[in-house]
């Protein structure tokens, strides 16, 4: 097989979460533990550091992988879904998995997927921690699919685990409340292994505390070691003060990362270098401040409220749950234009009618969806919007979606593209300048 014919196979024959939803979502770690026995157990051959959440856990993987990188170390990062190139998943220092290792890997394992029967995401886990084994990582940053105590991922026994945050999303799969999702994200947490918990609300603050309890883990909570002081946007880029707790030591952080958002996820980030440095790694501020002022750059994060075009001003963001657009609306609010123009397309498993009641009733929608089974007609979309006060077309695609807005638009308009991953990562970048790309 050539490359392109092994991507065929691996959407064709395996299950895929991105497009089939819960039908690819396997409750146990049976098939990715008989994937690691095939291949000697990668996953122990590498220190790692494992990130879940429900929102954020991107983003602080691509950020705490920027530091290690720019410390000097060889640093694997594995992230789930890819925008638009297969190999975005797996990188070591910024470089993406080669396309003839990913056809070496899938043809070598071939024969076992028909005893295994493993999902798509189980199989990539696996091609993951092989490709870091056999380069010879220092290190791993390694995000969560779903979940945690279940996902794949959680083959690893890592040097530290990280929880951004608990939020609503994947309830059929995780539970209905706070408490449980709290419960699943924390399964992460393994014996005697230090646990940095990003943002904890009343009701999961007890869940991790138990469980950091029950496994003898030493528990820091992020919230309760940095204070976030100011945060000031300059052009692309923003400035982020934090008080380090307890006392009164201040550091003003350069981020080139624009989502108001980021302030929380940088304040976790921070939480886990301090671990990180206990633990003996050569983490200087110089260092962790050069890496953070050029995340994209190091690490190839894209979609997070990333900037396409200046005038009109268009931007891409992957939010598509309640906590996640309930971040993006406070942004917009922040945002100053003549007319706002929102490109929105979702999947069919998410709490829709609590994320479109969220937005912005004088915003021009275009309706549209991702190309996959799993994703809400932009029909459909539409009639629930009008419910909740949105009005707007459909569109067929978010490219042609996007014509329309730009056609529309006046160079003082604002433009956001979000709501789904895969929407996002279906943009067309070709038709932007590169220069934006990494502002």
């Amino acid at each position: 097989m050539n490359y392109a014919d092994t991507l065929s196979f691996l959407y064709a024959q395996l299950p895929m979460f991105s497009r089939v939803g819960a039908a690819a979502y396997k409750k146990d770690l049976t098939n990715t533990l008989a994937l690691c026995e095939l291949l000697q157990h990668p996953q122990h051959r590498f220190r790692s550091i494992h990130v879940a959440g429900t929102n954020g856990k991107g983003s602080v993987s691509h950020m705490l992988a920027a530091i290690l990188q720019q410390a000097g170390y060889r640093t694997g990062l594995y992230t789930s879904p890819h925008l638009q190139d297969f190999r975005e998943r797996i990188r070591i220092n910024g470089e993406m998995i080669p396309e003839e290792f990913v056809v070496e890997f899938t043809e070598r394992m071939q024969p076992h997927i028909p005893v295994i029967e493993p999902s798509f995401f189980e199989l990539t886990v696996a091609m993951a921690f092989e490709w870091f084994a056999r380069q010879q990582v220092d290190v791993a940053v390694v995000e969560t699919g779903l979940g945690g105590r279940l996902d794949s991922t959680n083959v690893l026994t890592p040097e530290l685990s990280v929880i951004t945050n608990i939020g609503w999303d994947h309830m059929n799969l995780l539970g209905n409340t706070l408490e449980l999702i709290a419960g699943e994200k924390a399964g992460i947490i393994k014996p005697g292994i230090p646990a940095v918990i990003g943002e904890v609300l009343a009701e999961t603050r007890p869940v991790f505390i138990a469980k950091t309890r029950e496994t003898g883990s030493q528990l820091l909570l992020a919230e309760e070691t940095f204070r976030i002081n100011s945060q000031v946007h300059n052009g692309e880029l923003q400035d982020i003060t934090l008080q380090e707790l307890p006392g009164d030591h201040e550091r003003t952080y350069r981020l080139d990362l624009a989502g108001q958002y980021q302030a929380r996820n940088l304040a976790t980030v921070l939480t886990a270098v301090r671990v990180l440095l206990q633990q003996g790694f050569d983490l200087s501020e110089e260092v962790v401040a050069t890496a953070l002022q050029q995340v994209q750059k190091t690490t190839g994060l894209r979609g997070r409220w990333e900037l396409l075009q200046r005038r009109p001003r268009i931007v891409l963001d992957v939010g598509h749950n309640e906590d996640g657009m309930r971040q993006i609306v406070y942004q917009l609010g922040q945002t100053r234009c003549r007319q706002l123009h929102l490109i929105i397309g979702m999947v069919q498993d998410k709490d829709i009618h609590n994320v479109l009641s969220l937005l912005p009733k004088e915003a021009l929608y275009y309706f549209t969806q991702a190309q996959l089974p799993r994703a809400l007609p932009g029909s459909s979309l539409q009639e629930m919007a009008q419910a909740v006060g949105l009005s707007g077309n459909v569109y067929p695609d978010v490219n042609s979606a996007l014509a329309a807005a730009k056609q529309q638009a006046d160079v003082d308009d604002f433009i956001l593209v979000c709501g789904s991953v895969f929407l996002v990562g279906e943009v067309n970048r070709s038709v932007f300048p590169d220069g934006l790309l990494f502002t």
